[in-house]
Protein backbone atom coordinates (compact mmCIF):
# COMPACT_ATOMS: atom_id res chain seq x y z
CA UNK A 1 0.00 0.00 0.00
CA UNK A 2 1.24 3.56 -1.02
CA UNK A 3 1.48 6.05 2.33
CA UNK A 4 2.46 8.88 0.27
CA UNK A 5 3.05 11.35 -3.01
CA UNK A 6 6.02 10.71 -4.22
CA UNK A 7 5.56 6.61 -4.52
CA UNK A 8 2.32 7.05 -5.32
CA UNK A 9 3.70 9.43 -8.35
CA UNK A 10 5.74 6.21 -10.16
CA UNK A 11 2.51 4.43 -10.09
CA UNK A 12 0.61 4.13 -13.11
CA UNK A 13 -2.54 4.45 -12.05
CA UNK A 14 -1.65 7.55 -9.99
CA UNK A 15 -4.38 9.83 -11.81
CA UNK A 16 -7.35 7.53 -11.40
CA UNK A 17 -6.64 7.40 -7.87
CA UNK A 18 -6.84 9.60 -4.98
CA UNK A 19 -3.36 10.49 -4.61
CA UNK A 20 -4.24 13.32 -7.38
CA UNK A 21 -6.96 14.88 -5.00
CA UNK A 22 -4.84 15.07 -2.19
CA UNK A 23 -2.36 16.80 -3.72
CA UNK A 24 -4.73 19.29 -4.33
CA UNK A 25 -5.80 19.30 -0.50
CA UNK A 26 -2.82 20.25 0.10
CA UNK A 27 -1.89 22.47 -2.29
CA UNK A 28 -5.49 24.54 -1.25
CA UNK A 29 -4.43 24.24 2.52
CA UNK A 30 -0.96 25.51 1.77
CA UNK A 31 -1.79 29.05 0.01
CA UNK A 32 -3.46 30.65 3.31
CA UNK A 33 -1.01 29.66 5.31
CA UNK A 34 2.22 30.92 3.12
CA UNK A 35 -0.20 34.03 2.45
CA UNK A 36 -0.03 35.08 5.89
CA UNK A 37 3.75 34.13 5.79
CA UNK A 38 4.78 35.92 2.72
CA UNK A 39 2.72 39.26 4.58
CA UNK A 40 4.67 39.42 7.35
CA UNK A 41 7.83 38.98 5.14
CA UNK A 42 7.45 41.73 2.70
CA UNK A 43 6.63 44.19 5.52
CA UNK A 44 10.62 43.86 5.51
CA UNK A 45 11.56 42.90 2.88
CA UNK A 46 9.87 45.17 0.26
CA UNK A 47 11.16 48.42 2.13
CA UNK A 48 15.11 46.95 2.04
CA UNK A 49 14.51 46.17 -1.31
CA UNK A 50 13.79 49.81 -2.17
CA UNK A 51 16.62 51.11 -0.04
CA UNK A 52 18.92 48.78 -1.53
CA UNK A 53 17.95 49.74 -5.16
CA UNK A 54 17.66 53.57 -3.84
CA UNK A 55 21.46 53.09 -2.77
CA UNK A 56 22.70 51.49 -6.04
CA UNK A 57 21.01 54.17 -7.99
CA UNK A 58 23.22 56.63 -5.84
CA UNK A 59 20.19 58.14 -4.67
CA UNK A 60 20.46 59.39 -0.50
CA UNK A 61 18.80 56.89 2.28
CA UNK A 62 16.60 58.61 4.98
CA UNK A 63 17.91 58.14 8.48
CA UNK A 64 14.51 57.09 9.75
CA UNK A 65 14.44 54.35 7.12
CA UNK A 66 17.54 52.62 8.51
CA UNK A 67 16.46 52.70 11.75
CA UNK A 68 13.23 51.24 10.68
CA UNK A 69 14.48 48.60 8.72
CA UNK A 70 17.21 47.44 11.59
CA UNK A 71 14.41 46.76 14.04
CA UNK A 72 11.74 45.61 12.01
CA UNK A 73 14.42 43.23 10.60
CA UNK A 74 15.57 42.38 14.93
CA UNK A 75 11.75 41.78 15.50
CA UNK A 76 11.27 39.86 12.65
CA UNK A 77 14.30 37.71 13.71
CA UNK A 78 13.15 37.59 17.20
CA UNK A 79 9.69 36.83 16.28
CA UNK A 80 10.88 33.97 13.97
CA UNK A 81 11.27 31.67 16.59
CA UNK A 82 8.16 31.73 18.34
CA UNK A 83 5.57 31.86 14.97
CA UNK A 84 7.15 29.14 13.28
CA UNK A 85 6.10 26.88 16.53
CA UNK A 86 2.53 26.67 15.40
CA UNK A 87 3.19 26.93 11.82
CA UNK A 88 5.25 23.81 11.92
CA UNK A 89 2.48 21.79 14.16
CA UNK A 90 -0.01 22.74 11.93
CA UNK A 91 2.13 21.55 8.85
CA UNK A 92 3.21 18.37 10.98
CA UNK A 93 -1.03 17.60 11.14
CA UNK A 94 -1.17 18.53 7.53
CA UNK A 95 2.01 16.58 5.75
CA UNK A 96 -0.55 13.90 6.91
CA UNK A 97 -2.87 14.63 3.35
CA UNK A 98 0.43 13.45 1.15
CA UNK A 99 2.25 11.37 3.55
CA UNK A 100 1.65 8.95 5.95
CA UNK A 101 4.66 8.50 7.71
CA UNK A 102 4.88 10.05 10.96
CA UNK A 103 7.18 12.27 12.12
CA UNK A 104 8.80 12.83 15.06
CA UNK A 105 6.82 14.93 17.62
CA UNK A 106 7.63 18.76 18.55
CA UNK A 107 8.65 19.62 21.95
CA UNK A 108 5.91 21.16 24.10
CA UNK A 109 6.17 23.88 26.52
CA UNK A 110 4.91 22.47 30.23
CA UNK A 111 4.46 24.87 32.76
CA UNK A 112 7.00 24.18 35.02
CA UNK A 113 9.43 24.39 32.11
CA UNK A 114 8.46 27.31 30.25
CA UNK A 115 11.22 29.24 30.72
CA UNK A 116 13.27 26.58 29.85
CA UNK A 117 10.79 25.75 27.05
CA UNK A 118 11.21 29.48 25.48
CA UNK A 119 15.08 29.31 25.79
CA UNK A 120 14.86 26.14 23.30
CA UNK A 121 12.99 27.67 21.21
CA UNK A 122 16.20 29.92 20.64
CA UNK A 123 19.47 27.52 21.05
CA UNK A 124 17.79 24.09 19.68
CA UNK A 125 18.55 23.39 15.85
CA UNK A 126 15.37 21.96 15.77
CA UNK A 127 13.32 25.05 16.54
CA UNK A 128 15.25 26.95 13.79
CA UNK A 129 14.93 23.89 11.61
CA UNK A 130 11.02 25.17 12.12
CA UNK A 131 12.24 28.59 11.01
CA UNK A 132 13.82 27.96 8.20
CA UNK A 133 11.00 25.69 7.14
CA UNK A 134 8.55 28.98 7.66
CA UNK A 135 11.22 31.27 5.95
CA UNK A 136 10.97 29.00 3.18
CA UNK A 137 7.48 28.59 2.82
CA UNK A 138 6.92 32.28 2.77
CA UNK A 139 9.51 32.77 0.54
CA UNK A 140 9.54 30.19 -2.23
CA UNK A 141 6.26 28.76 -1.91
CA UNK A 142 4.40 31.60 -2.99
CA UNK A 143 6.60 31.98 -6.57
CA UNK A 144 6.50 28.01 -7.34
CA UNK A 145 2.50 28.36 -6.79
CA UNK A 146 2.39 31.70 -8.94
CA UNK A 147 4.26 29.90 -11.81
CA UNK A 148 2.08 26.69 -11.91
CA UNK A 149 -1.12 29.35 -11.60
CA UNK A 150 -0.04 30.48 -15.08
CA UNK A 151 0.57 28.05 -16.60
CA UNK A 152 -2.74 26.53 -15.67
CA UNK A 153 -4.53 29.85 -16.71
CA UNK A 154 -2.76 29.68 -19.99
CA UNK A 155 -3.50 26.05 -20.49
CA UNK A 156 -7.60 26.98 -19.66
CA UNK A 157 -7.56 30.12 -22.36
CA UNK A 158 -6.17 27.84 -24.84
CA UNK A 159 -8.33 25.40 -24.11
CA UNK A 160 -11.43 28.29 -24.62
CA UNK A 161 -9.38 29.73 -26.87
CA UNK A 162 -12.08 28.94 -30.19
CA UNK A 163 -14.98 30.26 -28.21
CA UNK A 164 -12.65 33.25 -27.18
CA UNK A 165 -12.32 34.16 -30.70
CA UNK A 166 -14.60 36.26 -32.60
CA UNK A 167 -13.54 36.31 -35.74
CA UNK A 168 -13.41 40.68 -36.05
CA UNK A 169 -10.74 40.70 -33.81
CA UNK A 170 -7.41 38.89 -33.71
CA UNK A 171 -6.80 36.90 -30.62
CA UNK A 172 -2.63 36.16 -29.42
CA UNK A 173 -2.18 33.09 -27.94
CA UNK A 174 1.51 32.83 -26.49
CA UNK A 175 3.54 33.10 -29.65
CA UNK A 176 0.92 33.20 -32.58
CA UNK A 177 -1.68 35.12 -33.66
CA UNK A 178 -5.28 33.86 -34.49
CA UNK A 179 -8.31 35.18 -36.18
CA UNK A 180 -11.07 32.43 -36.46
CA UNK A 181 -11.98 29.42 -33.86
CA UNK A 182 -10.53 27.24 -36.79
CA UNK A 183 -7.13 27.96 -36.51
CA UNK A 184 -7.29 28.18 -32.50
CA UNK A 185 -8.94 24.63 -32.61
CA UNK A 186 -5.61 22.74 -32.56
CA UNK A 187 -4.13 25.46 -29.67
CA UNK A 188 -7.23 24.11 -27.34
CA UNK A 189 -6.67 20.53 -28.48
CA UNK A 190 -2.77 20.44 -27.62
CA UNK A 191 -3.53 22.06 -24.23
CA UNK A 192 -6.53 19.35 -23.49
CA UNK A 193 -3.67 17.13 -24.10
CA UNK A 194 -1.60 18.71 -21.62
CA UNK A 195 -4.44 18.27 -18.76
CA UNK A 196 -2.64 15.07 -17.64
CA UNK A 197 0.69 16.65 -17.35
CA UNK A 198 -0.52 19.82 -15.23
CA UNK A 199 -2.00 16.93 -13.19
CA UNK A 200 1.31 15.63 -12.64
CA UNK A 201 3.07 18.93 -12.12
CA UNK A 202 0.85 19.71 -9.56
CA UNK A 203 1.41 16.34 -7.82
CA UNK A 204 5.53 17.08 -8.56
CA UNK A 205 4.78 20.37 -6.64
CA UNK A 206 3.09 19.44 -3.54
CA UNK A 207 5.44 15.81 -3.23
CA UNK A 208 8.33 18.40 -3.51
CA UNK A 209 7.03 20.96 -0.93
CA UNK A 210 5.97 17.84 1.35
CA UNK A 211 9.98 16.45 1.03
CA UNK A 212 11.24 19.76 2.20
CA UNK A 213 8.71 19.82 5.13
CA UNK A 214 9.80 15.93 6.18
CA UNK A 215 13.50 17.14 5.81
CA UNK A 216 13.16 20.38 7.65
CA UNK A 217 10.81 19.06 10.52
CA UNK A 218 12.32 16.17 11.05
CA UNK A 219 15.58 17.08 11.16
CA UNK A 220 18.62 14.44 9.98
CA UNK A 221 19.08 12.62 13.58
CA UNK A 222 14.90 12.02 13.67
CA UNK A 223 14.48 10.89 9.48
CA UNK A 224 14.48 7.38 9.25
CA UNK A 225 14.85 7.79 5.40
CA UNK A 226 18.47 8.85 5.37
CA UNK A 227 21.16 6.31 5.86
CA UNK A 228 22.81 6.19 8.85
CA UNK A 229 25.30 4.66 10.49
CA UNK A 230 24.21 1.77 12.93
CA UNK A 231 27.80 1.48 15.48
CA UNK A 232 29.04 0.20 17.99
CA UNK A 233 31.81 -0.32 20.05
CA UNK A 234 34.84 -1.18 18.53
CA UNK A 235 36.84 -1.75 21.23
CA UNK A 236 37.25 -5.23 19.68
CA UNK A 237 40.26 -6.17 19.08
CA UNK A 238 40.50 -7.33 15.28
CA UNK A 239 43.28 -9.47 15.57
CA UNK A 240 41.60 -11.39 18.43
CA UNK A 241 39.24 -11.88 16.98
CA UNK A 242 40.61 -13.36 13.70
CA UNK A 243 43.17 -15.56 15.68
CA UNK A 244 40.34 -16.90 17.80
CA UNK A 245 38.06 -18.07 15.06
CA UNK A 246 41.00 -19.73 13.24
CA UNK A 247 41.43 -21.52 16.58
CA UNK A 248 37.89 -22.41 16.65
CA UNK A 249 38.17 -23.94 13.28
CA UNK A 250 41.46 -25.69 13.80
CA UNK A 251 40.52 -27.39 17.33
CA UNK A 252 37.07 -28.73 15.35
CA UNK A 253 39.21 -29.84 12.21
CA UNK A 254 41.62 -31.08 14.15
CA UNK A 255 41.17 -32.61 17.41
CA UNK A 256 37.23 -33.48 17.96
CA UNK A 257 35.89 -34.62 14.25
CA UNK A 258 38.60 -36.48 13.84
CA UNK A 259 37.78 -38.29 17.64
CA UNK A 260 34.83 -38.36 16.36
CA UNK A 261 34.64 -40.29 13.22
CA UNK A 262 37.12 -42.54 15.29
CA UNK A 263 34.28 -43.00 17.74
CA UNK A 264 31.72 -43.90 14.66
CA UNK A 265 33.90 -46.99 13.24
CA UNK A 266 34.72 -48.19 17.03
CA UNK A 267 30.35 -48.32 17.43
CA UNK A 268 30.20 -49.73 13.92
CA UNK A 269 32.46 -52.54 14.47
CA UNK A 270 31.09 -53.44 18.03
CA UNK A 271 26.97 -53.80 16.48
CA UNK A 272 28.76 -56.28 14.16
CA UNK A 273 29.69 -58.42 17.33
CA UNK A 274 26.89 -57.84 18.52
CA UNK A 275 23.85 -60.31 18.03
CA UNK A 276 20.79 -58.77 16.70
CA UNK A 277 18.96 -60.39 19.20
CA UNK A 278 20.55 -59.42 21.95
CA UNK A 279 19.63 -56.27 24.40
CA UNK A 280 22.43 -54.27 23.90
CA UNK A 281 22.17 -54.29 20.22
CA UNK A 282 18.97 -51.87 19.69
CA UNK A 283 21.01 -48.76 22.67
CA UNK A 284 24.46 -49.51 20.50
CA UNK A 285 22.67 -49.37 17.04
CA UNK A 286 21.22 -45.56 18.15
CA UNK A 287 24.48 -44.90 19.55
CA UNK A 288 25.69 -45.32 16.29
CA UNK A 289 23.32 -43.38 14.44
CA UNK A 290 23.56 -40.27 17.17
CA UNK A 291 27.62 -40.47 16.66
CA UNK A 292 27.02 -40.25 12.81
CA UNK A 293 24.42 -37.32 12.62
CA UNK A 294 27.02 -35.79 15.48
CA UNK A 295 29.76 -35.87 13.26
CA UNK A 296 28.15 -34.39 10.18
CA UNK A 297 26.83 -31.64 12.69
CA UNK A 298 30.43 -31.03 13.78
CA UNK A 299 31.30 -30.95 9.88
CA UNK A 300 28.92 -28.23 9.29
CA UNK A 301 29.58 -25.80 12.38
CA UNK A 302 33.25 -26.62 11.09
CA UNK A 303 32.64 -25.99 7.68
CA UNK A 304 30.34 -22.78 8.99
CA UNK A 305 33.03 -21.05 10.50
CA UNK A 306 34.82 -20.29 7.00
CA UNK A 307 31.60 -21.17 4.44
CA UNK A 308 32.26 -24.07 2.10
CA UNK A 309 30.44 -22.53 -0.51
CA UNK A 310 32.45 -19.54 -0.12
CA UNK A 311 35.95 -21.15 -0.76
CA UNK A 312 35.08 -23.15 -3.87
CA UNK A 313 32.44 -20.51 -5.66
CA UNK A 314 33.71 -17.21 -4.71
CA UNK A 315 31.79 -14.65 -2.96
CA UNK A 316 29.58 -14.01 -6.23
CA UNK A 317 28.16 -17.65 -6.67
CA UNK A 318 27.95 -18.03 -2.63
CA UNK A 319 25.54 -14.83 -3.18
CA UNK A 320 23.97 -16.28 -5.66
CA UNK A 321 23.60 -19.87 -4.11
CA UNK A 322 21.93 -17.47 -0.91
CA UNK A 323 19.70 -15.70 -2.80
CA UNK A 324 18.64 -18.74 -4.19
CA UNK A 325 17.75 -20.79 -1.07
CA UNK A 326 15.34 -17.66 -0.14
CA UNK A 327 12.07 -17.49 0.14
CA UNK A 328 11.86 -14.63 -2.34
CA UNK A 329 12.70 -13.69 -5.63
CA UNK A 330 16.07 -12.45 -5.03
CA UNK A 331 18.18 -10.53 -7.87
CA UNK A 332 22.10 -10.46 -7.61
CA UNK A 333 24.35 -7.80 -9.05
CA UNK A 334 28.25 -8.62 -8.70
CA UNK A 335 30.92 -6.26 -10.02
CA UNK A 336 34.07 -7.78 -8.14
CA UNK A 337 37.26 -7.61 -10.84
CA UNK A 338 39.35 -8.75 -8.51
CA UNK A 339 40.16 -11.31 -5.71
CA UNK A 340 38.99 -10.19 -2.07
CA UNK A 341 40.82 -10.99 0.96
CA UNK A 342 39.74 -13.88 3.10
CA UNK A 343 38.67 -11.81 5.99
CA UNK A 344 36.32 -9.59 4.14
CA UNK A 345 34.86 -12.17 1.99
CA UNK A 346 33.91 -13.84 5.25
CA UNK A 347 32.51 -10.59 6.46
CA UNK A 348 30.35 -10.22 3.24
CA UNK A 349 28.79 -13.76 3.10
CA UNK A 350 27.39 -13.30 6.75
CA UNK A 351 26.06 -10.05 5.95
CA UNK A 352 24.45 -11.18 2.75
CA UNK A 353 23.23 -14.09 4.97
CA UNK A 354 21.60 -12.39 7.79
CA UNK A 355 20.39 -9.38 5.89
CA UNK A 356 18.45 -11.84 4.05
CA UNK A 357 17.55 -14.00 6.49
CA UNK A 358 15.98 -10.80 8.07
CA UNK A 359 14.60 -9.92 4.88
CA UNK A 360 12.54 -13.24 4.52
CA UNK A 361 11.58 -13.24 8.71
CA UNK A 362 10.58 -9.53 9.40
CA UNK A 363 10.31 -7.49 6.08
CA UNK A 364 7.23 -8.90 4.72
CA UNK A 365 8.64 -8.29 0.88
CA UNK A 366 7.75 -9.56 -2.47
CA UNK A 367 11.90 -9.20 -3.63
CA UNK A 368 15.20 -8.11 -2.90
CA UNK A 369 18.01 -6.99 -4.48
CA UNK A 370 21.75 -7.54 -4.00
CA UNK A 371 24.39 -5.52 -5.26
CA UNK A 372 28.29 -6.34 -4.55
CA UNK A 373 30.89 -3.59 -6.14
CA UNK A 374 34.33 -3.64 -5.79
CA UNK A 375 36.50 -0.34 -5.67
CA UNK A 376 40.55 0.23 -5.46
CA UNK A 377 39.74 0.77 -1.96
CA UNK A 378 36.54 -0.55 -0.61
CA UNK A 379 33.61 -3.29 -1.02
CA UNK A 380 30.26 -2.58 -0.87
CA UNK A 381 27.59 -4.68 -0.58
CA UNK A 382 24.02 -3.84 -0.71
CA UNK A 383 20.46 -5.37 0.30
CA UNK A 384 17.67 -3.81 -0.46
CA UNK A 385 14.01 -5.40 -0.67
CA UNK A 386 10.23 -3.72 -1.20
CA UNK A 387 9.13 -4.51 1.81
CA UNK A 388 7.50 -3.00 4.98
CA UNK A 389 10.08 -1.14 6.29
CA UNK A 390 10.61 0.04 10.11
CA UNK A 391 13.99 -1.77 10.56
CA UNK A 392 15.71 -0.79 13.88
CA UNK A 393 18.87 -2.45 15.48
CA UNK A 394 17.04 -1.42 18.82
CA UNK A 395 14.25 -4.03 18.37
CA UNK A 396 16.78 -6.80 18.20
CA UNK A 397 16.28 -7.61 14.24
CA UNK A 398 20.23 -8.93 14.03
CA UNK A 399 21.38 -5.81 12.81
CA UNK A 400 23.46 -5.07 15.67
CA UNK A 401 25.11 -8.23 15.33
CA UNK A 402 25.76 -7.38 11.77
CA UNK A 403 27.36 -4.04 13.02
CA UNK A 404 29.48 -5.78 15.31
CA UNK A 405 30.84 -8.03 13.02
CA UNK A 406 31.45 -5.29 10.01
CA UNK A 407 32.92 -2.88 13.13
CA UNK A 408 35.45 -5.67 13.83
CA UNK A 409 36.56 -5.87 10.49
CA UNK A 410 37.12 -1.83 10.17
CA UNK A 411 33.95 -1.54 8.09
CA UNK A 412 30.73 0.23 8.69
CA UNK A 413 26.81 -0.51 8.30
CA UNK A 414 24.76 1.85 6.99
CA UNK A 415 20.38 1.40 7.10
CA UNK A 416 17.51 3.31 5.14
CA UNK A 417 14.28 2.11 6.40
CA UNK A 418 11.25 4.42 6.78
CA UNK A 419 7.97 3.23 7.39
CA UNK A 420 6.67 1.88 4.07
CA UNK A 421 9.75 0.81 3.00
CA UNK A 422 12.32 0.19 0.98
CA UNK A 423 14.72 -0.96 3.37
CA UNK A 424 18.07 -0.84 2.25
CA UNK A 425 21.42 -2.34 4.18
CA UNK A 426 24.60 -0.91 3.33
CA UNK A 427 28.22 -2.58 3.92
CA UNK A 428 30.84 -0.77 3.28
CA UNK A 429 34.36 -3.03 4.01
CA UNK A 430 38.00 -1.79 3.48
CA UNK A 431 39.31 -3.78 0.78
CA UNK A 432 42.73 -1.67 -0.42
CA UNK A 433 43.85 -2.92 -4.02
Amino acid sequence: MTTNLPAALRRPRYLISWWPWRALAYAGTTVPVAAVLTSGLLVVVAPAVAVVNAARQGRPVELPVVVFLTLAGLALLAAAPLVSAPVAAFERWRLGLVDARPLPPARRLIAGDLLAGLAARYTSAAAWREVAYAGWLGAVVPVAYWTFLVLVLLDLTLVASPWLVTGSDDMILVWTTVGTPREAVPYAIGAALFVPVLCYLAGLLAAGQATVARWLLSGPPADPSALREVTRSRARLVDAYEAERRRIERDVHDGAQPRLTSLSVQLGLARLDVPDDSPAAGPLAMAHEQAKELMVTLRRIAQGIRPQQLTELGLAGAARQLAGETAIPVTVHADLPRPLPEPVETTAYYVLSEALNNVALHADATRADVRLTQTDQRLVVEVEDDGRGGADPVRGTGLTGLADRVAAADGRLLLSSPDGGPTLVRVELPCPS
